[in-house]
């Protein structure tokens, strides 16, 4: 079996399925609203979640074929990366497990807001999430990194990644919308890895020797 494009096909999907669930997940500047959110827009806040744990999974799959990239130079950035990649990958699932268990708790008991407020702030679950963040957005650096260092992609691909992760030092002081929709950067250079990735494999085997 030929697994390069079925995992880079699982790369591309994982993408757009991130930028999907951020797009679709809702939000509110304090923590009542976010309750109130949560309480009239249950649906949402599971449909995002499934979603997020399919990019979890998508992405994960598509790893190899972003690896396949790499033939000498930059070959052991891209394996690290790789690996920080799948840690921040594997969070994201870890993520949407904890969004179907807020949506619960705000469904199912009388939570108030200075109780969700000292819950949110409890240093496991920051540890959690902020590992999660960094091993997401370190890991597309390092990949970015490798790519031009490697130059088996157009140069295009591994920018757009940097400025994704550039993004990080301002997108907390944009709206909610407005951040989300700089996922789509993730989506656009993760698709530009996996369809040079397939190129590249189609290329190596149109020059391999055919046998019968």
């Amino acid at each position: 079996m030929d697994w390069i494009p079925a995992s880079a096909a699982a790369f591309v999907t994982g993408a757009m399925a991130l930028t999907f669930g951020s797009l679709l997940l809702p939000a509110s500047s304090s923590t009542a609203g976010t309750l109130q959110v949560v309480r009239n827009e249950d649906g949402r806040w599971l449909a995002a979640a499934v979603i997020f744990f399919i990019a979890s999974v998508a992405l994960t799959l598509g790893l190899p074929a972003a690896m396949s990239l790499f033939d000498r130079r930059g070959r052991t950035l891209g394996m690290v990366s790789a690996v920080v990649l799948a840690v921040g990958f594997l969070g994201t699932a870890g993520y949407s497990m904890l969004i179907v268990f807020f949506r619960a708790i705000a469904l199912e008991t009388s939570l108030k807001p200075a109780e969700l407020d000292k819950a949110v702030h409890d240093a496991g679950l920051t540890i959690f999430l902020y590992g999660w963040i960094a091993g997401f957005y370190l890991g597309e650096l390092l990949l970015a990194i490798a790519l031009l260092r490697a130059g088996t992609t157009q140069r295009w691909v591994p920018l757009v990644l940097i400025a994704h992760v550039a993004t990080l030092a301002f997108s907390s002081f944009l709206p909610h919308e407005l951040s989300s929709v700089l996922v789509l950067l993730v989506a656009v250079g993760f698709a530009g890895v996996a369809i040079e990735a397939v190129g590249r494999d189609n290329e190596r085997r149109k020059a391999s020797p055919v046998t019968l």
